[in-house]
């Protein structure tokens, strides 16, 4: 049995995964949806970057898990990609769902596609948290009104400090057995980080033709997708 660990991204709980986790018990597997400190019903915790991926790491540990795949979706890659290094042969597979990637001294700030600056200012122009996501947002994701209103309105202000403080990595992320899940609507190809990644005989891609939230959007698929990499 595969014990699946899901994390979803910024301003998002375990509720994210709802739609998914039924599938992968179904199938057999366990399915344990985290959330992450500073979030949802976590929100009154303090919150790191090495806070989250304690979480996770603390999560697998408390649960004796065996044979994990750890699923981070967004920013959510971060820490997970950090955990999965750290929770040694317990792992089976990374998946990361249209996330970024941790590398070594880096945040995610210092890679923000606007430029640094730009978000930092936005975090703290809101009291050190990033401001979660308005509905024209998410237009143009595949997402329809529903879905667009369940993410808006269960999403809590994410802490500033997990986006802040730089990833730590004692191993190439390229040696970690993974699959990248490239969701077409948020952009045809992978950042050139994963493409890098990818290139290497441990990494494998899969496209999905939704956009950045397939939990909502393409739920039934995304879980097939994660069953798919658990046998691989």
């Amino acid at each position: 049995m595969t014990n699946f660990v899901l994390v979803a991204g910024a301003w998002l709980g375990s509720w994210a995964w709802d739609e998914v986790t039924p599938q992968l018990r179904a199938a057999g597997h366990g399915a344990h949806a985290l959330t992450l400190s500073g979030l949802a019903e976590r929100r009154a915790e303090p919150a790191g970057q090495q806070t989250h991926v304690r979480n996770v790491v603390e999560e697998v540990e408390r649960l004796d898990l065996r044979d994990v795949v750890l699923v981070g979706h967004s920013y959510a890659g971060i820490p997970v990609g950090q955990a999965a290094e750290r929770i040694g042969d317990r792992l089976a597979r990374v998946v990361f769902v249209d996330s970024n990637v941790p590398a070594d001294g880096e945040s995610f700030v210092s890679t923000w596609w606007e430029g640094p600056a730009k978000l930092e200012a936005a975090i703290s122009g809101n009291g050190g948290f990033w401001a979660p996501l308005t509905a024209s947002d998410c237009e143009g994701q595949g997402l329809g009104a529903d879905q667009i209103a369940r993410i808006v309105d269960g999403a809590t202000p994410h802490p500033g400090a997990t986006l802040s403080e730089p990833a730590v990595l004692a191993r190439p992320l390229g040696e970690l057995p993974t699959t990248y899940v490239k969701c077409l609507l948020d952009g045809p190809e992978p950042n050139e980080d994963v493409a890098r990644l990818l290139t290497g005989d441990n990494w494998r891609l899969v496209r999905m033709d939704t956009g950045h939230w397939p939990m909502f959007s393409r739920p039934r698929e995304l879980a097939e997708i994660l069953l798919a990499a658990a046998a691989s």
